[in-house]
């Protein structure tokens, strides 16, 4: 009985929390990470990499989701379009985490092409009945003004017109510092990942009513 009262009370709270922020609260279940080397943790072993971070932040506070970190290192959103179904029939996700069109860029891909098949993925996360959540990011200026802006606000503007939450820059916490990255400029450290998976927790705090699972929350 004590055991049902705790679920119960820690249920209360969780919706409580959500209706604050008007968010309404995630449903038990996986939170599912489709991304690439950002996600993946590249050159890192894979429990230190931002997703395995926010995970073990979900376990240590007994709380009802699990994340399965299904990225890959160098995937383009025309690879995760191709491989999300195989992913939503086999994990049945409650939420959908987004985080690709970064290769696209460094290949030159057209914005139009990388918005397509992330909208697309967006619509089939949607149809199985999970959440979904887009995480933006941004490249560097050599790539030339207008592309640079273009692409940073493709990101805006499908979040808009999905109607789904949006995590401006993955990276915002670490950008400006040298040292939190590998050795090719272009990967977080180690040292790096924890600060971005308390970037990623505060917005699902706020977008999606997780409790507060940043380290210093």
């Amino acid at each position: 009985m004590a055991i049902s009262l705790v679920r119960i009370t820690c249920a209360v709270l969780l919706l409580l929390a959500g209706a604050a922020r008007g968010a309404s609260v995630l449903p038990d279940g996986s939170i599912l990470v489709v991304g690439d080397s950002l996600s993946a943790g590249y050159g890192l072993p894979a429990d230190r990499a931002w997703p395995a971070q926010l995970a073990g932040r979900l376990t240590e506070r007994g709380l009802p989701w699990t994340v399965i970190n299904a990225a890959i290192s160098g995937d383009t959103s025309a690879g995760g379009r191709a491989r999300l179904s195989a992913l939503l029939e086999r994990h049945r996700p409650a939420l959908v985490l987004i985080e690709l069109g970064a290769n696209d860029a460094l290949r030159g891909q057209p914005l139009s092409a990388t918005a397509g098949n992330l909208r697309a993925m967006i619509d089939a996360a949607r149809a199985t009945g999970a959440r979904v959540g887009l995480i933006g990011m941004q490249i560097p200026p050599n790539f030339g003004p207008i592309y640079t802006r273009q692409f940073h606000t493709m990101y805006r503007r499908l979040a808009d017109e999905t109607d789904v939450p949006l995590l401006e820059f993955l990276l915002e916490p670490i950008a400006d510092d040298p040292t939190a990255f590998l050795d090719d400029g272009i990967h977080p450290n180690a040292q790096a990942q924890g600060p971005i998976a308390d970037h990623v927790a505060r917005w699902l705090s706020r977008a999606f009513g997780l409790p507060t699972l940043a380290a210093d929350g």
